[in-house]
């Protein structure tokens, strides 16, 4: 599991309003919900048609001519 060292803003009042994370922890946590996110569009995907390497490099090809124009 990761650990997080968080410390806890407070306001005047003593009213938590912030967490403070150091910079390299967030930056794991960052990594592992883009992990998850990239996970599960890929078994959203993975059913789905798959084209062959031609079939691919002249669709990515009309791509850029959309763009283009």
């Amino acid at each position: 599991m990761l650990e997080i060292h968080k410390s806890i803003v407070l306001d005047e009042n003593r009213k938590p309003i912030a967490v403070q994370i150091p910079i390299e922890e967030f930056e794991r946590m960052e990594e592992v919900i883009e992990n998850y996110g990239l996970s599960r569009l890929m078994d959203e995907v993975a059913d789905d048609e798959q084209l062959s390497v031609q079939e691919a490099k002249h669709f990515y090809r009309s791509l850029k001519e959309d763009v283009e124009s």
